[in-house]
């Protein structure tokens, strides 16, 4: 359970990335299963595969 009440400082993307990460491994959680992807829009698609040929990870 967070701690953070509604006065906290805003949390940056790299601090909720390391809090994610230490939360998957507590609970053993590491390779979490992908979205098939078979509802894709022609937009989604043509987005992922631009992210894919700049060499991106999404």
């Amino acid at each position: 359970m967070s701690t953070a009440s509604k006065t906290s400082e805003p949390v940056t993307l790299e601090a909720l990335a390391q809090d994610i990460e230490r939360r998957r491994a507590e609970t053993g959680i590491t390779d979490l299963p992908r979205n098939g992807g078979k509802r894709r829009t022609a937009s989604k698609k043509a987005l992922l595969a631009a992210i894919d040929a700049a060499g991106g990870k999404w």
